[in-house]
């Protein structure tokens, strides 16, 4: 030690509890820990945590149930016609904006005889457009029993609806085995699709399926309509928009004189130098 300096020591004094609870705390603290621990191991095994789920918006119902419903009813009094009484038709089709197609839809009923229509229902949907849906409805007539006539309808920006060209008659949905307004396109100049097409739909309403088959591509499955129609002319030929489709407006002649003015869209297709249809407004398995 070195002169001058002198060591000096220093006590200070505690209460006896201070220096219990200094030297037992680390073991209270273990064992506070453990009892929270069991507390919790309890607690999960009473009431265990469930899992939060998603919460989902509510489902919508799929399709446009109040352009079904328009397609149907105009379906009703598109078929319907007494010829003693022809202005019952003409008021049944008054509330549909007709602009274009004429006052009757391109319907001239015969000159005698009637049809009536017991039921009218919504069997298929496709939509070509945002605002366009493609109906095809069944109907049972009394003429012609069970027909199938398919609607387009077309929604406008005001919410309204309207018919978007003339009906077509077309065939029904293929059924299993098992237990149980128009838009304006190109006009279609190819000498050879034109006759392909005017063959095609002349078989297609007569109807002639094995006349018809020899134009129809590989694969292609087209149903007939069963009222039988007699192609009497072509109006239109022309290309839709966008697509690799043909929309034909023709007008054909039924039984007893009835005239109709009908719209068809033709898939169509050009293999090893001939043009062939792959589909004819509907598709039966859809």
């Amino acid at each position: 030690m070195s002169a001058g300096r002198t060591a000096t020591v220093s006590v200070r004094s505690q209460p006896l509890w201070r220096l219990r609870l200094a030297r037992r705390l680390p073991r209270y603290v273990m064992g506070a820990l453990a009892v929270a621990g069991l507390a919790d191991s309890a607690r999960f095994a009473l009431d265990p945590p469930r899992p939060v789920l998603p919460v989902r918006a509510p489902a919508r119902p799929a399709g446009d149930l109040r352009a079904a419903g328009f397609a149907a009813i105009f379906t009703r009094a598109y078929l319907t016609f007494e010829a003693s009484d022809p202005e019952a038709r003409q008021t049944a089709l008054a509330p549909f904006d007709l602009s274009g197609l004429g006052a009757e839809a391109g319907m001239q009923p015969p000159l005698s005889g009637s049809d009536h229509v017991l039921y009218a229902q919504v069997l298929q949907e496709r939509s070509p457009l945002p605002q366009e849906h493609v109906y095809t409805v069944a109907a049972d007539t009394s003429a012609h029993g069970l027909l199938y006539l398919s609607v387009a309808v077309i929604r406008r920006a005001d919410g309204s609806l309207a018919l978007a060209g003339y009906p077509a008659f077309v065939g029904g949905p293929a059924i299993s085995a098992a237990d149980s307004a128009q838009p304006e396109g190109r006009e279609v100049n190819n000498s050879s699709l034109r006759t392909v097409i005017t063959r095609a739909l002349t078989n297609y309403l007569a109807p002639a399926p094995s006349e018809l088959a020899a134009d129809l591509a590989p694969g292609a499955n087209v149903s007939t309509p069963q009222i039988g129609l007699t192609l009497e002319s072509v109006q239109s030929l022309t290309w839709a928009p966008g697509t690799g489709a043909v929309i034909a407006v023709v007008d054909a002649v039924g039984a007893g004189g009835a005239r109709y003015t009908l719209s068809y869209e033709l898939d169509v297709l050009r293999a090893d130098g001939r043009w062939e249809i792959a589909a004819i407004q509907m598709d039966p398995n859809a």
